[in-house]
């Protein structure tokens, strides 16, 4: 009996694909091929019927996916547990954010991880499409906005308030904006994923959608904050993205009494009996981190 092979059919299911699973085991295809085809010759029956769009358990498979998966697990927690025995967090962490969460932010993190882990290696994605942990062998995800229903752990470690801000340089030279309904009359610094036709404002009692004339549109955050501090428009920003622009006098916060946007941010990760230390050490920093700046 080869576990192996048994090992691959659970992570072709799990991943959905044949060469999803080859990426996550750094396989080839064709190995991965050929252990499933080994599998089902040894056990003498068809575990899954192939497509060139999906592939679908065959109720032989449904019943030996059932059994091995579960057996699978047990081996998997049976190493985590050694390796989180061990004192000193180490080995290659895959994490994955949203490019707009900030640079600042997600350096300052990455920093102090490195500077209290040397042994960690990181390797992070900033992507704004949504990552599959498990099936793209990603250890954890920094979130934005409500999430999907899922079997992953999710710890909330704040909330992203976008709030409309530009430069004193740009107020002194530009109409008055006492209410939303003026930013009719100014150049409004557009990120899209925040409304390509539209802002939508709201306060305590009240909300409103103004329309805007589309004269700059960026899908870069970072991109639109820089113009703002040059002075170019109003900006949707992270209030966390411009404490300091506010502290040293770069940026307003115009509109103070009103909020475009609240997302809630989450630390996610797929459920674990026993944590690896690398991790642990990961979730721990990053929740202090994050709770600090997103209060």
């Amino acid at each position: 009996m080869d576990l192996n092979e048994s090992a691959v059919f659970v992570k072709v299911i799990d991943a959905g694909s044949f060469s999803a699973a080859a990426r996550f085991l750094e396989l080839p295809v064709s190995t991965v091929s050929t252990r499933i085809t080994r599998l089902e010759k040894r056990l003498g029956v068809m575990l899954l019927q192939r497509t060139t769009r999906q592939l679908r358990l065959t109720e032989a498979g449904e019943l030996y996916y059932q059994h091995a998966s579960i057996g699978l697990a047990h081996m998997l927690d049976a190493e985590a547990a050694i390796s989180a025995s061990g004192d000193e967090p180490k080995g290659l962490l895959r994490i994955t954010a949203p490019a707009d969460i900030g640079d600042t932010l997600l350096a300052e993190i990455v920093t102090e991880l490195r500077r209290e882990y040397p042994k960690i290696g990181i390797d992070m994605m900033l992507i704004n499409r949504y990552v599959d942990l498990v099936a793209e062998g990603v250890d954890v995800a920094i979130r934005t906005g409500e999430l999907k229903d899922s079997t992953l752990i999710a710890k909330k470690v704040g909330v992203a308030r976008w709030a409309p801000f530009a430069s004193q340089a740009y107020l002194n030279a530009s109409p008055p904006l006492k209410t939303p309904q003026m930013l009719e009359h100014h150049c409004c610094l557009q990120f899209p994923a925040l409304g390509k036709d539209s802002w939508t404002f709201k306060n305590q009692k009240d909300s409103v959608t103004i329309q805007l004339t589309g004269q700059v549109s960026i899908n870069d955050v970072r991109i639109i904050h820089s113009m703002s501090l040059a002075g170019e428009g109003v900006a949707l920003l992270p209030e966390y993205m411009c404490r300091e622009d506010l502290s040293e006098g770069r940026l307003v916060r115009v509109l103070p009494e009103w909020l475009a946007k609240e997302d809630p941010v989450h630390i996610v990760y797929p459920r674990q009996r026993f944590m690896a230390p690398k991790l642990r050490a990961f979730i721990d920093l990053a929740t202090k981190k994050l709770l600090s700046k997103l209060a």
